[in-house]
């Protein structure tokens, strides 16, 4: 059965969502951001569609805009920072409000699906249970789930919060497919490049020094964030660290850290050092954003194929028939 979704990436940043679920073969009609530095880095390396500066705030400005476009899902990551353990942590920030905008244009909008993607600690606040409220008040079932990168096809522990939403549709509907399809051992750098690095260490400058810092190809990637700092002269070390820091150990290049994002070998990551480190460390990465397409496209031929089938409160598929039997 054609089961071609069309979707409208929002906060689209450097691109990561886009290409993921690009790959697992939802076809993106448009991407937007307000942030110049990142539209630049999408434009040169994904092609096809629109990608527009488009301050997104106003929720009813923003449908307006994007009314003209032909899709069944919008997607996106608001900015995480103000949830972040790396940000400020406070939710009264301008982009913990941006992700209640966003719940805003999906109630407004009303797409038949949508993804919002953002870091887990998101989880534990009021705004993310308002924007919750709103989805639900906009008559959408919900799949909340906390997906671990590196059980997704990237060599990186990237713990991040996904929901997605089915209007009308039941709640937990994606579970059965992320249990499919999901790794049981995580993915390490190892295992996605080999040797090719030519490296077996590597520096990952930490927020303190009572945190590790070097780590082992033979493990996934620690979060890749916005910043890359070389070894500091006179690092003290730390008992958790993969080995004793010595001549040779150095940072990733700012290539490598996006080739960890599985972002592709091809595109293009020159210009501002920072911007650019900051565009990589938020991504989504490209591989998670195509285990989330691809569990989702499973999913919606399930339903299209397969109506006489229901989700069971555990998240398995089962026979309306039996639904009787398992409730009683």
């Amino acid at each position: 059965m054609n089961c071609k979704l069309k979707a409208i990436d929002l906060f689209c940043g450097g691109g990561g969502l886009s290409k993921g679920l690009s790959d697992a073969g939802i076809e993106i009609s448009a991407a937007f951001d307000n942030w110049d530095a990142a539209i630049s880095f999408y434009k040169r390396n994904i092609h096809g569609h629109p990608i527009e500066n488009l301050d997104l705030v106003d929720s009813n400005v923003v449908a307006e805009h994007l009314y003209k476009y032909d899709f069944d899902m919008i997607v996106g990551g608001p900015p995480c920072q103000d949830f972040s353990s790396a940000g400020k942590r406070d939710e009264t920030g301008e982009h913990a409000n941006l992700t209640i905008s966003y719940a805003q244009i999906i109630g407004v909008i009303q797409p038949k699906y949508f993804i919002m993607e953002n870091v887990e600690r998101a989880q534990k606040t009021k705004t993310f249970t308002r924007a919750l409220d709103i989805f639900k008040q906009a008559g959408y079932g919900l799949t909340v789930t906390v997906l671990d990168a590196s059980l997704c096809g990237v060599p990186q522990k990237r713990k991040r919060v996904v929901v997605f939403g089915i209007l009308d549709g039941p709640n937990n509907l994606l579970i059965p497919a992320i249990r499919r399809n999901q790794c049981s051992t995580p993915m390490t750098i190892r295992d996605y490049f080999g040797n090719k690095l030519g490296i077996n260490y590597y520096y990952r400058h930490p927020r303190s020094y009572a945190r590790r810092a070097v780590f082992s190809i033979d493990e996934p990637s620690p979060t890749i964030r916005g910043v890359n700092r070389p070894v500091p002269q006179g690092y003290p070390g730390h008992p958790g660290d993969a080995t004793p820091v010595s001549e040779g150990i150095r940072p990733l290049t700012t290539k490598e850290r996006s080739l960890i994002q599985t972002f592709p070998e091809s595109w293009d990551v020159s210009g501002s050092k920072a911007n650019i480190e900051q565009i990589i460390g938020n991504a989504v990465p490209v591989k998670l954003g195509e285990f989330i397409g691809k569990c989702i496209l499973e999913t919606v031929l399930n339903v299209q194929e397969y109506p006489e089938y229901i989700i069971d409160q555990n998240g398995n598929w089962m026979l309306f028939e039996q639904r009787r039997k398992y409730s009683a």
